[in-house]
């Protein structure tokens, strides 16, 4: 770490070790603000988003004044985000899917639906307003579907291809989503009950099989072996993944996002291992390891990006944003229910599906939650919704997300 007064302006420069422990500072930092803060508590605004948008503010004033300016060293973001989509693919079983039957079928393709529908809408309504297609395509399906997660990975992809603030408006888009994706599933799924009159049925086949039975845990004391097996296990599949990533992208012809090859080895072989028992599995500890190194990534990468360079952006970014807020209450309210049953669990997984569609996995959780605790429980909706929520619908959305980036994207680094 370096600190220099230049031009009368205080320049600091972390490095890689630096950088790391003040995004954990201000991951903690955030998740305070958040337990104290009750409109973030509600909306359920991620930590290390509280935390790096805090900083970022910090370091747009000292822009603004001209009296410091902060650098950063982000080499552990890359590896933080591989581990983080690594472990969404060692909690995908495919036991869920023969849970699931026909329902989770109907759902996942409906989903992957909506997410060529949401890149599209991006892509119409950039191209009339002059939004270039990266920033299109950022504030579509890659932040609506993907989250903050996503965002930061293909804005980093855009960043190589010259498209500077391609981090900013993703992860700007992102967090729009997830407000609004808590802010509509709730009483989008009450509406729908209360106005068609529906109640929970009580004969529910799906009662007492949910994603959190599949992956719990057996209660033993950790060792240090299991500990071993499991860690080991996930830097094989990042190792592995991030080869076969390199693979695809040499033989489409441009930059494949890293995480994707990762996270499909991973499901592999949480699979295999289903079947082989070669290493004792352990979701909680994997799980565990998953939030810490997306925590720390998103704070990383919040907290090093330039608010300024946003500013000719933003009205277009947000525009577009609207725009899928609104197709997504629209497709919801009147296509979706219909196409689910119209029943009390559809109107439940409507409420869902607001949530990972605008937000993250977690705000879908949110949002079914807060409709069941007035109306009562579907367990067919929480045995359905996350599953393809956190993993199932990318089996959908990453293919046709690189094939609009292939489409209408441009390499202008390249010029």
């Amino acid at each position: 770490m370096s600190i220099q007064i230049l031009n009368s302006t205080l320049q600091i420069e972390a490095d890689a070790i630096t950088t790391l422990a003040l995004a954990a500072l201000l991951l903690l930092l955030g998740a305070a603000v958040k337990n104290r803060v009750r409109i973030l508590n509600h909306y359920c605004i991620p930590a290390p988003v509280v935390g790096g948008f805090l900083f970022m503010f910090l370091t747009f004033l000292g822009h603004v004044t001209g009296s410091f300016q902060v650098s950063f060293d982000t080499y552990f973001q890359s590896p933080f985000m591989l581990a983080f989509f690594t472990t969404v693919g060692l909690s995908a079983s495919f036991s869920l899917l023969k849970r699931g039957g026909v329902m989770l079928v109907v759902y996942w393709l409906i989903s992957g639906v909506i997410s060529v529908i949401q890149n599209a809408i991006g892509i119409a309504v950039g191209t009339a307003i002059g939004l270039p297609a990266p920033y299109a395509l950022l504030s579509s399906a890659i932040s609506m579907i993907g989250g903050h997660g996503a965002a930061a990975s293909y804005g980093a992809q855009f960043t190589e291809m010259g498209y500077d603030q391609a981090m900013l408006v993703g992860a700007a888009a992102a967090t729009f989503g997830l407000i609004t994706a808590v802010m509509i599933g709730g009483p989008l799924g009450s509406q729908l009950i209360v106005r068609h009159k529906l109640t929970p049925d009580k004969a529910d086949s799906f009662q007492g099989s949910d994603v959190f039975e599949v992956n719990k845990s057996s209660g033993e004391a950790r060792s240090a072996r299991v500990i071993m097996e499991n860690v080991t296990v996930l830097l094989v599949c990042m190792a592995v993944g991030a080869k076969v990533s390199a693979l695809i992208g040499a033989a489409i012809g441009m930059s494949f996002p890293t995480y994707v090859g990762a996270m499909f080895v991973a499901v592999l072989v949480r699979n295999l291992n289903e079947k082989l028992r070669f290493f004792s599995f352990d979701y909680a500890l994997t799980d565990g390891i998953g939030e810490v190194m997306l925590s720390l990534y998103l704070s990383m990468a919040l907290m090093s990006l330039k608010l300024w360079e946003l500013a000719g952006l933003i009205g277009g970014v947000l525009l577009v944003v609207c725009c899928q807020v609104i197709f997504m209450i629209f497709a919801a309210y009147f296509i979706v229910f219909r196409l689910l049953g119209s029943n009390y669990d559809a109107a439940v997984m409507c409420a869902g599906l607001c949530g990972h569609g605008l937000g993250a996995t977690p705000s879908a959780i949110v949002n079914m939650t807060a409709v069941t605790e007035k109306y009562g429980m579907s367990h067919r909706a929480f045995m359905i919704v996350p599953i393809v929520g956190a993993f199932l619908v990318d089996i959908i959305y990453q293919p046709q997300t690189i094939a609009f980036i292939r489409f209408f994207v441009h390499n202008v680094a390249a010029k």
